[in-house]
């Protein structure tokens, strides 16, 4: 374990303490039957409670926000019963646990949705080139989305803020909000999807609007110490699109994110799966400007986790899809033991088959 100390050393992030800074990133895996998290649910993140830190797979904060087949939400009271199942599995196995707040936004299919909820965006833009899984018919192209009319903005902000308060109650050590990956969020930060000509389109400034505003409100009802982030500049998941203004726009966002005084980004840099790389540039002014705690995440491996910790890049390290297949990750990372590899096909199936039936090594 020698070779990976500062991956295995304890970390204080805000008022709780990380036995290590393995994160596990927050990954959709559509067990969520009904949209209600479930003991099968409890015993695949009780089972990884080893990593210093949990962030849970998206989770909508409304029925709006609820674009995939089988993702939970954590709105209503059923939800927030069946998360407290979740929570007291991870803590009880001595973990820390975050739930990652999810509104899909245009990457959504009404199929996916329960009665009364809409496909809404920042402007009325389709991810035209993208398609989603649904239940009913399999494979779908996504509508157009009705655009968020400025009046119905404190709405979205009120539904984050009553997530975060579910969250609470639920159990959870605190929220990520996804601002990442070209969700609802990411949808108002970025051009391709946000054209809107009011005080939250346009600008650098207006653009960053509404993630600055939700994250003040969330830090203010839960606390500042229980509320993180994740960014992924120049991520192209959702369709979209860095543009000229990318890199300072992001620096000027980390700086209102250090105002509210939020506790950590997670920055996500995808191009291990084929997307534009992050410059180092962009990622060192965001971990400048924010002076906070930063979570790595995108491709890692423990090696270059040691290395890039080691090197100030950041102070926390998310891995993804090793999780799926090691819930002892943790542990065959100390000893250096080689990883089982997951089943891509049972991702997002519903089932214990490819989620709960991965081994746990005798090391």
């Amino acid at each position: 374990m020698n070779s990976l100390e500062t991956l295995f050393s304890p970390y204080q992030l805000g008022s709780i303490t990380l036995k290590n800074r393995i994160v596990m990133a927050p990954m959709t895996r559509s067990r969520a039957t009904g949209n209600i998290p479930n003991d099968l649910m409890a015993q695949y993140y009780g089972s990884r409670a080893s990593a210093g830190l949990i962030i849970t797979e998206g989770t909508a904060p409304s029925p709006n926000g609820l674009g995939y087949a089988r993702i939970p939400g954590i709105y209503s009271d059923g939800q927030i019963a069946g998360w407290k199942k979740v929570t007291d599995a991870v803590h009880q196995a001595g973990g820390k646990i975050f739930v990652q707040l999810m509104h899909t936004g245009r990457i959504s299919h009404p199929l996916n949705m329960p009665e009364g909820a809409e496909v809404i965006g920042a402007s009325p833009i389709a991810a035209v080139n993208t398609q989603m899984y649904t239940d009913q018919e399999a494979m779908q192209s996504l509508p157009v989305p009705r655009e968020v009319a400025t009046a119905e903005i404190p709405t979205i902000i009120a539904e984050f803020v009553h997530a975060a308060k579910s969250a609470v109650a639920a159990g959870f050590d605190g929220v990520e909000l996804h601002a990442a990956n070209g969700y609802l969020l990411e949808q108002f930060l970025n051009t391709a999807s946000n054209q809107r000509t009011d005080a939250y389109g346009g600008s650098i400034e207006n653009r960053n609007r509404l993630v600055l505003e939700a994250a003040e409100a969330v830090a203010a009802a839960i606390g500042k110490d229980k509320t993180g982030i994740r960014l992924s500049p120049f991520g192209a998941f959702g369709e979209m699109l860095p543009d000229e203004t990318t890199g300072e726009q992001y620096a000027q966002l980390a700086a209102g994110l250090k105002a509210i005084g939020i506790l950590y980004i997670h920055v996500v840099d995808h191009s291990s799966m084929g997307t534009p790389t992050v410059p180092q540039s962009v990622k060192d002014a965001i971990r400048k400007e924010f002076g906070g705690t930063i979570i790595l995440s995108g491709g890692y491996d423990a090696d270059r986790a040691e290395a890039d910790l080691k090197a100030g890049k950041g102070d926390l390290v998310a891995f993804a899809r090793p999780f799926i297949a090691n819930p002892d990750l943790v542990k065959k990372f100390a000893a250096g033991a080689a990883l089982a590899a997951p089943d891509p096909d049972t991702f997002y199936t519903p089932g214990e088959k490819g989620y709960t039936d991965y081994p746990v090594s005798a090391i």
